[in-house]
């Protein structure tokens, strides 16, 4: 596994641009009973130590330090918004792929996590903590412990990333046999267990996501290698359009079988897919936030951009200042 370092990040005149998601921690655990925890007393206490507040959104980062059951949950619900989002991967230069997005929410406490599980990758990954019934002050909460079971979007060690949007068309049936899991928790399961988006859909494919009490999503996934893919549930199975071109998008319209005319009638959709074409998919990630920038919204409430090859993640929480991370890719 590999160590997340973590580099100071130079202020940038920047905003962010849209993502909606699904809310599901109605009912959190009791404070001292966390469900995900696999650590022993020293790394529980390393762990929320870890923890420390770096901007006014307000924005946390920690360090989970030991393991965790990435399968029980948090038990939750929440209502439908309308919110948007705004996610694309730059993929025409394949020395420096990335994977961008905004995330267009409530305007909730946020957490940058990393996680380095014994049995899978090493990840950074950006938490909505009061999915997890967490607060603006959540010093010394033993919640925190649930924080891997909820990323928004990240990207693991082998450069695979990922991310997810609401997409009110989507249904998913449950084949009988394989297990449930949240429509958000997937994400953790694709972070730990997936190296390349084939192995991404696989793990899509071994479970049943489960879309009650929030809005259905769909979800965008890259990898090191220039790969991308689109996952979504249509007529309630899995279907997978993988990129044809030096780029894809994803907003909130569905994208599976829509011809690229009618993806582009969504004005996000169309505004990312323009400058992906001027620029032939290549972006470097001053330019990513930029074009991220171009389809902000009022309620962003982060921009982040991944380096698929070189482990550079840039951050821009709402009131603008960049933060930047680096995980060691392999």
């Amino acid at each position: 596994m590999r160590r997340i370092l973590l580099a100071t990040g130079v202020a940038l005149l920047l905003a962010a641009a849209g993502c909606a998601e699904s809310r599901r921690s109605a009912a959190p655990p009791a404070p001292g009973t966390p469900t995900a925890s696999r650590q022993d007393a020293g790394q529980v206490e390393r762990t929320l130590a870890s923890l420390r507040q770096v901007d006014d959104l307000p924005l946390y980062e920690m360090t989970y330090v030991g393991d965790y059951d990435p399968t029980v949950g948090v038990a939750g619900s929440t209502e439908a918004s309308p919110f948007g989002c705004s996610l694309f991967a730059a993929l025409g230069d394949r020395d420096r792929p990335v994977f961008a997005r905004n995330f267009d929410w409530e305007p909730n406490p946020a957490l940058v996590l990393r996680t380095d599980p014994t049995d899978g990758y090493a990840s950074i990954s950006l938490v909505d903590i009061s999915y997890l019934g967490v607060g603006a002050d959540p010093a010394g909460d033993r919640r925190l412990l649930n924080a891997p079971l909820l990323p928004f979007d990240g990207m693991n060690e082998r450069g695979l990333a990922v991310g997810l949007a609401a997409d009110d068309a989507a249904t998913a049936r449950p084949v009988p046999g394989r297990p449930t899991v949240g429509s958000v928790r997937i994400l953790r399961l694709v972070l730990d267990r997936a190296a390349t988006v084939d192995e991404a859909v696989a793990v899509f494919g071994r479970y049943n996501l489960d879309f009650d009490g929030g809005p259905p999503l769909h979800y965008l996934l890259a990898d090191a290698t220039g790969a991308s893919a689109v996952v979504e549930f249509v007529d309630g199975e899995l279907r997978v359009d993988r990129r044809r071109g030096p780029w894809q998008a994803l907003t909130n319209v569905p994208a599976v079988g829509v011809s690229d005319p009618d993806l582009r009638r969504d004005h996000r959709y169309g505004v990312l897919a323009e400058a992906l074409d001027a620029a032939g998919g290549v972006l470097d990630a001053p330019a990513a936030l930029r074009l991220l920038d171009a389809v902000r919204q009022g309620h962003t409430r982060w921009s982040v951009v991944y380096g698929l090859r070189t482990g550079e993640v840039r951050l821009v929480p709402t009131g603008g200042g960049e933060r930047s991370y680096r995980l060691p890719v392999r």
